[in-house]
C-alpha cells in the first residue's frame, strides 16, 4: 500500500508505508502454504484386483470333506441331544400321564408307530441341521455338503453292522440279548422294520439336502448384494 501526500504539500513523492504485523503473518502463511503444496507427493490409485475366473472359481466348489465331517459331527451331537430329550419328556409324559408297561403292550402297534415316527422325525431334524452347517461352511453346493453327511453316516453304519454281524458270528451275541415279549407277530415286525429303515434312510437323506441348499443361501443373498 502507498500513502500520497494532500493537496498543498510541497513533497509529491509517494512513501511506502510501514510493513505490518498482519501483514507479516500473512505472507508467513502464503509462503507456509506454498512450501506445503511444493512438498505433497502424488500417489497413484492403486489398480483394481484382477476379476475372478471361471477357472478359479470352479476351485472352490465341489464337494469338500472338512465341512462335511463338521456337519456329521454336529448331526450326531443333535442325535444324541434330541434322544436324551425326548426320553425325558416321554418319562415325564408316563410318569404324569401314569402310562405302566403293561398298558404300552396292549397297544403295542400303536406304539411301536409312535416310537418309529418320533424316531424318523427326530433323525431327520438332526441331518437338515447337520446338513445346514456343512453348506454353510462350505459356502457353494450346499447340496453336495448334505449328502456328504448322509454317505458318512451310511458308510460307518454299514461298517458297524459288519462289525457287529462277524461279532454275533463269533460270540452269539443276539441270544443274549434280553428281547422285550411284544404281543406281534413276526410278519408284522418285519414289515414295520423295513418300512422304518426304508424312512431312515430316505428321508433323512432329503433332509441333508435341503439343509446343504439352506445353509448356501446366506452366501448367495451376500454375493447378490456384492455383485
Amino acid at each position: 500500500m502507498t500513502v500520497e501526500q494532500r493537496y498543498g504539500d510541497t513533497d509529491t513523492m509517494t512513501q511506502p508505508e510501514t510493513t505490518t504485523p498482519t501483514t507479516q503473518r500473512y505472507e508467513e502463511a502464503r509462503a507456509a502454504a506454498r512450501r506445503a503444496m511444493t512438498s505433497v507427493t502424488l500417489i497413484p490409485d492403486k489398480p483394481l484386483p484382477p476379476a475372478v475366473t471361471e477357472t478359479e472359481r470352479l476351485a472352490y466348489r465341489g464337494f469338500k470333506f472338512g465341512a462335511a465331517f463338521f456337519g456329521w459331527l454336529i448331526m450326531l451331537s443333535m442325535v444324541v441331544l434330541l434322544t436324551a430329550s425326548l426320553t425325558g419328556i416321554g418319562a415325564g409324559a408316563s410318569y404324569v400321564l401314569d402310562y405302566t408297561r403293561t398298558d404300552a403292550r396292549q397297544q403295542a402297534g400303536t406304539v411301536a408307530i409312535a416310537a418309529a415316527a418320533v424316531f424318523v422325525l427326530m433323525v431327520c431334524l438332526a441331518f437338515y441341521i447337520g446338513g445346514y452347517v456343512g453348506g454353510r461352511l462350505a459356502r457353494f453346493d450346499g447340496a453336495r455338503q448334505g449328502f456328504g453327511v448322509w454317505m458318512i453316516s451310511l458308510v460307518l453304519i454299514v461298517i458297524a453292522v459288519g462289525a457287529g454281524a462277524y461279532f454275533n458270528n463269533q460270540y452269539d451275541l443276539v441270544s443274549r440279548v434280553d428281547r422285550p415279549n411284544v404281543p406281534l407277530t413276526n410278519d408284522t415286525l418285519i414289515t414295520g422294520g423295513l418300512i422304518t429303515a426304508a424312512a431312515v434312510l430316505m428321508l433323512p437323506l432329503l433332509a441333508a439336502l435341503l439343509g446343504g441348499k439352506t445353509g448356501q443361501r446366506y452366501h448367495d443373498k451376500i454375493d447378490a448384494l456384492l455383485d
